[in-house]
């Protein structure tokens, strides 16, 4: 049986600090790496290219689902493996991934662990260890929504047992800059979804719905088994939560002091 092909599509802005340990772990292995690229203004595109992706430059709206739609549709291989640049794929995953693309698959798409790292601990409890479809078919999935998309796959899914590392934050103030920016694109795109009709959420979101976040991944997911790091990314984690809906409020208050 001939092995299948693979494109790995990356998204990116700004991503110097991170890309290149993610393109090492695809480096002789993958067909095609393709980088869509939100007109970043450091050395990003520049160490891409040096790993022979093609890099395609579309302006960052804030929209990732749309972000990775079109690197899918950039993508020239039979199978795709949709990253983030501060991802990395280890040895045993990879020997996963070329496994099925020599021998076939029963799947048309894969939900792959997601490892997140913080402050450079991996973090296995707290509910922070998941999966998501980041590895099908080509045609096989769409992503649809802003910020946390939804993965649409027209066929099946199968489960891996091997994860992909995050490492998205190396420090607290990474987190923090970081979140400012994301709770930002969620805001507004709660405004545009629902306008003004959420107001009556806003208080429950600031006050009980992040206590109760808090001990759900602290007590309840064992978030405290991740020592002070798990104590200190579930605050984190809860406190981003306040900071979108109080982002969506301020937003309908500059909204309505525009009609006045």
């Amino acid at each position: 049986m001939k092995k299948s092909t693979i494109s790995a599509v990356l998204i990116t802005k700004n991503e110097e600090r991170n890309i290149k340990r993610c393109l090492d772990s695809l480096h002789g292995w993958v067909d095609e790496i393709v980088v869509i690229d939100g007109e970043s203004t450091d050395r990003t595109r520049e160490i891409a290219l040096t790993y022979g992706a093609r890099v395609v430059i579309h302006p960052f709206t804030g929209d990732f689902g749309m972000e990775r739609n079109i690197g899918n549709d950039s993508a020239t291989s039979e199978w795709i493996l949709a990253l983030d640049a501060d991802e990395v794929i280890p040895e045993k995953t990879r020997e996963k991934i070329e496994h099925i693309l020599r021998t076939g698959a029963e799947f048309d798409a894969y939900n792959v662990p997601r490892l997140q790292y913080f402050l450079g601990r991996p973090l296995l409890h707290g509910g922070r260890y998941h999966s998501i479809v980041n590895f099908f078919r080509k045609g096989k999935a769409r992503f649809d929504g802003k910020v946390h998309h939804l993965v649409h796959v027209n066929g099946k899914t199968g489960q891996f047992n091997y994860p992909i590392e995050h490492h998205p934050f190396q420090t607290v103030s990474e987190f923090v800059q970081k979140q400012d920016r994301y709770t930002r694109y969620e805001a507004l795109e709660i405004l545009e979804k629902f306008g003004d009709s959420r107001l009556r959420e806003v208080r429950h979101n600031l006050t009980m719905k992040p206590i109760k976040m808090f001990i759900k991944s602290y007590f309840k997911k064992k978030g405290f088994k991740d020592g002070l790091a798990g104590l200190i990314f579930c605050i984190l984690f809860s406190w981003r939560h306040f900071l979108k809906w109080a982002k969506y409020w301020e937003l309908c208050e500059k909204k309505k002091e525009g009609r006045e």
